[in-house]
């Protein structure tokens, strides 16, 4: 095997070099019967991530202006405590925060029915961990979605 091609396999994933074996793996979101584009398709990694960093940056806004007075130790420990209530409170009722509707995402049952509280507050507390929101699998889900038994998808 030339080094080139072990380097581009590399750089482009382990999804291509399984594809490149000829490997089907699907459109993100077919396991789930999610259609692969448009309204109800699986949410790609580009779009969550901005629904994440506008939710945390409002928090951070509220907590260091509104509740901690300056003091950035406070500030910090109170966006978490902000970003835990509100995606609770906004996932929880009407199925998303305001990040994820400024971006067009929702979050919904793995079934498309609503989520129940309990499952976005395992959900929530996962994302809050970061760790389960760093690891995804092939539809784009999170390990905080899949536990949680949820899918964010487009509106």
């Amino acid at each position: 095997m030339d080094k080139r091609e072990a380097i581009g396999s590399w750089l482009s994933g382990p999804r291509a070099a399984v594809e490149e074996m000829g490997v089907d793996l699907g459109y993100p979101g077919e396991r789930l019967g999610l259609p692969q584009e448009g309204s109800g398709s699986a949410a790609r990694f580009g779009r969550r991530l901005a629904a994440v960093v506008i939710d945390w940056a409002a928090c951070q806004l509220i907590a260091s202006q509104l509740i901690a007075e300056g003091r950035p130790t406070a500030a910090a420990n109170w966006t978490l405590a902000l970003f835990i209530v509100l995606s609770v409170l906004t996932v929880g009722t009407v199925g998303f925060t305001p990040g994820k509707r400024l971006v067009g995402l929702r979050v919904v049952a793995e079934d498309g029915g609503r989520l129940g509280i309990g499952r976005v507050a395992l959900r929530t507390l996962l994302l809050a961990l970061l760790v389960p929101a760093l690891i995804w699998d092939r539809d784009g889900r999170g390990l905080h979605d899949r536990l949680a038994k949820a899918v964010q998808v487009r509106i």
